[in-house]
């Protein structure tokens, strides 16, 4: 079984003013509005396509909506911040209208994507580039007081597999959070959520060493969020494709909730619900 230090982990965030209870792990379905998403399954091509992809991913058990309008894998596209603006708001007004319970993630390195997504009705701000690709993003989310999830990433999507190579990955990464949270505290920002970044600035290997020193993280006492789901880390190892990885994300799920991983954040929200209720089951004995 896994240590027990990351039970004393941060267990609520603040969400426009309700406190939502993380003390149970719990998935975040990805909702891509890209055109060019590495996993084609995942694509949202309208509205209504949106809502009806929200309505099921809140019926299999997703608590978090993650959405995204600028494709972040390797060697992606750049979409300008107009383009990104005008996939992302509209959908966000009218799924936060649709279903209010949902409590929707935004996907952007962008300061001005993540304000006016927030005014348009949104919760919570997921910035692959932990601020670094915009200067103004950490005092936007401190101005906003909604929470962040930070990532660990080098580069942009377009160059990030340039640069990998890490003396001591799990090291390195308790460095670089240590640097970027004392920043946000320091602005007042009260919600953190860690994401290593699997698959971001790291070669195969990089990200199975990362995922075994994941324990590291829990110094920090902060939620953890993990994305697995169905990236090249697993359907290049296992010479599949990502149509064929659901298994994959699914046993290195269960890996990373053994480790103390709180948030999955998925494009399969069955499977990860079904993952999670199997490792509380074998937690409660």
């Amino acid at each position: 079984m896994a240590k027990d230090t990351f039970l004393n982990r941060k267990t609520t965030l603040n969400l426009q003013g309700r406190l939502v209870d993380i003390s149970k792990p719990t998935v975040m379905g990805i909702l891509n509005l890209t055109p060019d998403s590495f996993y084609n399954n995942s694509r949202i091509d309208s509205a209504d396509d949106a809502l009806r992809r929200t309505e099921t991913f809140l019926n299999e058990g997703a608590k978090f909506i993650d959405i995204g309008a600028y494709s972040s894998r390797p060697g992606a596209s750049e979409v300008s911040e107009t383009e990104e603006l005008s996939r992302m708001v509209p959908i966000v007004e009218i799924i936060s209208k649709k279903f209010p319970e949902a409590w929707l993630s935004i996907d952007t390195f962008r300061a001005k994507v993540a304000k006016e997504s927030v005014e348009a009705g949104a919760h919570l701000i997921n910035d692959i580039s932990g601020g670094e690709l915009d200067a103004d993003m950490f005092q936007t989310v401190a101005d906003l007081q909604v929470p962040y999830i930070l990532m660990h990433m080098r580069g942009t999507p377009q160059n990030m597999q340039q640069q990998t190579g890490y003396s001591n990955i799990g090291l390195d990464l308790v460095d670089y959070f240590s640097q970027k949270i004392a920043v946000l505290r320091k602005l007042g920002v009260k919600d953190i959520i860690l994401d290593p970044g699997f698959g971001f600035a790291k070669t195969t290997d990089e990200n199975y060493q990362l995922l075994n020193q994941l324990e590291e993280l829990d110094i920090f006492e902060l939620p953890l969020l993990v994305g697995f789901s169905r990236k090249s880390m697993i359907y290049n190892f296992l010479g599949n494709d990502p149509q064929e990885a659901l298994n994959g994300t699914t046993i290195l799920n269960t890996i990373a909730l053994m480790k103390g991983a709180g948030i999955l954040r998925v494009h399969d929200v069955k499977a990860a619900a079904e993952c999670i209720a199997l490792v509380e089951k074998t937690r409660s004995h």
